[in-house]
């Protein structure tokens, strides 16, 4: 039997989504990477683990490309509402929409508390063939739920 007998037909690509951030612009990301939740986890004197109850932040990495001034200018402006003095607007609310070949199947999450933590420049090197230049945005949410 292959593996098309097994899996459901109209799958979900990796490359039709769209991250929404409330409050900001569209932006273009060209990669968005996995985002893990992880639960707390405790060690027991009978060196077992159990929950701890509580799930981690999310951490996740996203590139856009930088000649898109315009939505460089809104994650620069964000990314300094994080720091001192920080604005009281700086953790928003965002969803990450994922949606199948057809369109007839969509899957979001939603990200509550999301804000930017880093910035990563591009490497830059005579020797590339021309490489588009993207910057690399690391996010953290409180909350990631599926909806």
């Amino acid at each position: 039997m292959g593996i098309k007998a097994v899996l459901n037909p109209d799958h979900i690509p990796t490359n039709k989504y769209q991250l929404i951030i409330v409050g900001m612009p569209a932006v273009t990301f060209t990669t968005i990477s996995g985002m893990e939740l992880e639960v707390d986890m405790v060690d027991l004197p009978d060196r077992t683990r159990a929950t701890g109850g509580n799930p981690k932040a999310v951490e996740f990495t996203a590139e856009m490309p930088m000649h898109h001034a315009i939505e460089l200018a809104a994650m620069e402006l964000w990314m300094e509402e994080a720091q001192d003095p920080v604005s009281l607007t700086y953790k928003k609310a965002g969803t990450l929409i994922m949606t199948s070949g057809s369109g007839d199947i969509i899957k979001t999450y939603s990200m509550i508390g999301i804000f930017c933590s880093k910035r990563k420049l591009p490497d830059l090197s005579f020797e590339s063939e021309g490489d588009m230049a993207v910057v690399e945005w690391t996010f953290q949410v409180d909350t990631l739920l599926p909806i």
